[in-house]
């Protein structure tokens, strides 16, 4: 049995009797929320970075008992931005809530409010495959903005981090992110 607090996509389940396009049912959607479970090879990644943080903030025990503060001390900032590089490896993806739709990528955030949100769709382009310069042909879901900004933007895509080898997964994510958008973006 699965525990239902600790995953964004706990009620889209084909048995729970929701619909794969209805937004997520919570109650309070002021909240910024990802309509989806980070990824095995996010969470995987992110995972190897605690483990080498906990080594380096060993080392950095072992050498300040050592009697060498200085060393210490720079061990120990690098164990800490190691640490804030996996926390921040865990935050990446796309984030709902009812003020819009936000983009959260390594070094940056962006925002779009529902009001500048065209259509929200999925498309067959060809797409980064775990945001290395390779591409491959795959899904992308595509933010299309409105008014002076004609940019389109791609939010998801289904060789992601979060998405590799997990294609329901995708599917249920775009369904539910172009949900969203159908129901704030008016």
């Amino acid at each position: 049995m699965p525990l239902s607090i600790l995953t964004a996509d706990r009620d889209l389940d084909p048995g729970s009797g929701i619909a794969h396009t209805a937004p997520l049912p919570h109650d309070e959607p002021d909240h910024w929320r990802r309509p989806y479970r980070p990824g095995p090879w996010r969470v995987g990644a992110a995972a190897v970075f605690l483990l080498l943080a906990s080594f380096v903030l060993l080392s950095a025990l072992i050498i300040a008992l050592a009697d060498a503060p200085a060393a210490a001390l720079v061990c120990l900032a690098v164990g800490l931005l190691v640490i804030a590089f996996a926390l921040r490896l865990l935050r990446v993806g796309v984030w709902v809530s009812r003020h819009g739709l936000r983009q959260v990528a390594f070094f940056r955030t962006t925002t779009v409010p529902w009001d500048a949100v065209g259509p929200v769709r999925t498309a067959q382009q060809p797409v980064k495959w775990l945001g290395l310069p390779r591409t491959v042909q795959g899904q992308a879901l595509l933010l299309e903005r409105t008014g002076g900004d004609a940019a389109t933007r791609i939010l998801l895509t289904d060789h992601n981090a979060d998405f590799l080898a997990r294609p329901g997964a995708f599917d249920r994510a775009a369904d539910v992110v172009e949900a969203w958008a159908a129901e704030y973006a008016r």
